[in-house]
């Protein structure tokens, strides 16, 4: 099964890419590798939640922000690719999830991103991965991915 077609199974529509906000472009190709800058988890332009995790959001709030922002990046690669059909595989996630100080739960947070990682691309979605904590992310963001991913 095709991974758009495995999209449309699962019930998911791809978000339009956010807009960059800096002075950057949303993805980098370098032959077979798309590296994708910081992805957040804005829904027409607006943050779905702010704050930072352990003091304004639950682990079940950064998961769903990690996974908002597990789509926007996919539908980055989109359209850089024209389909996700020429993904190989993904090669690795980096989430920064802004933490109050003592939480620990970062790698919780980043499984929403991860988990639908492997139910779409299943074998070639599992990663490399790093959950870490941060002080703060841009706009008040909870969390911010980076995503590098082998193309056909």
């Amino acid at each position: 099964m095709s991974f758009e077609a495995r999209l449309k199974e699962l019930g998911i529509e791809l978000p339009v890419p956010p807009t960059p906000v800096a002075t950057y472009v949303p993805a980098v190709r370098a032959g077979d590798l798309l590296f994708l800058s910081g992805v957040i988890p804005v829904q027409q332009g607006k943050l779905t939640v702010e704050g930072k995790l352990g003091r304004d959001l639950t682990v079940e709030q950064g998961y769903e922000a990690a996974r908002i922002a597990l789509l926007n990046a996919l539908s980055i690669v989109r359209t850089e690719m024209g389909s996700l059909d020429r993904v190989k595989r993904i090669v690795r996630l980096v989430g920064y999830v802004a933490s109050a100080e003592g939480f620990t739960q970062q790698p919780a947070v980043i499984n929403g991103a991860s988990d639908l990682l492997v139910n779409i691309f299943d074998e070639a979605g599992r990663h490399a991965r790093i959950a870490v904590g941060a002080a703060q992310l841009p706009l008040n963001s909870p969390v911010e991915l980076e995503l590098i991913v082998q193309v056909s």
